[in-house]
């Protein structure tokens, strides 16, 4: 059976949605079956990090209520082992019914290895809709007091919840700039107090991958943030991998 991951942040501007992908196609890219579900209502970017917003896909809702068999998710060109599920636009977090969203990940869990869940940003009805049903909880935090004060806030909701496998990932960090601040990765995960998982350097590959439409993965296979996610990704199989900046 699949695991289901949701990767979830406490405010936008984290990068959520570029480490989800960087993750994705970095599992991909090892021969893993990946699907990523897109479950920012209304405000979908998925596609853009993935390299497919060129790529017509259908929403994950469009198979929720049966009229599109899951076998039809859009294969990605590079990836064939990742598949992708867009988000519905006109329709609110609210509406969708949590039961055939359920009864979809569970008929996905026999097909893939990892099913992805880009969760919006907030603590909103989407945010229970992709934490709810996952096995493990992706936590993406920036390395400033807002982004790790609303990461600390998101891990106890998270543990009301019930939610025990949670794991912090530090991303966009610079390190000029923790030395300035005299801020640690260790003060960032005491503060969250959760475990870390990895740690993504601020990497201008990532907004350049994203503009020519094309997984960071595949543009940059060398640059340092590339280097992180192909690191957690291993990491996330059970392989030791150390975390670094570099």
């Amino acid at each position: 059976m699949g695991e289901l991951l949701a990767v979830l942040s406490g405010k936008g501007g984290t990068g959520k949605t570029s480490v989800c992908a960087g993750l994705a196609t970095a599992l991909a890219r090892e021969g893993k079956q990946v699907l990523c579900i897109d479950c920012d209502v209304g405000l979908r970017n998925l596609d853009i990090s993935l390299g497919m917003s060129d790529i017509g896909a259908l929403s994950f809702l469009d198979v929720c209520q049966g009229h599109y068999p899951l076998e039809q998710a859009t294969r990605h060109p590079k990836y064939p082992t990742l598949a992708f599920l867009t988000a519905p636009m006109n329709c609110a977090p609210e509406t969708i019914d949590p039961d055939a969203f359920a009864c979809m990940l569970r008929q996905a869990r026999k097909t893939f290895d990892y099913i992805f869940l880009d969760a919006p940003a907030g603590v909103d009805a989407g945010f229970r809709l992709t934490a709810e049903p996952a096995d493990r909880i992706l936590l993406v935090t920036g390395a400033g007091p807002a982004a790790i004060r609303d990461a600390a806030r998101v891990g106890d909701l998270l543990e009301l919840m019930g939610k025990k496998e949670v794991r912090l990932i530090v991303n966009r960090v610079r390190r000029e700039l923790l030395r300035t601040v005299r801020i640690t990765i260790d003060d960032v995960m005491d503060t969250a107090g959760l475990p870390l998982l990895g740690v993504i350097p601020e990497d201008p590959h990532v907004t350049l991958a994203a503009s020519f439409g094309a997984p960071l993965l595949s543009h940059a296979p060398r640059c340092a943030a590339a280097k992180a996610f192909s690191r957690i990704a291993r990491r996330m199989q059970g392989f030791h991998q150390r975390i670094a900046l570099r």
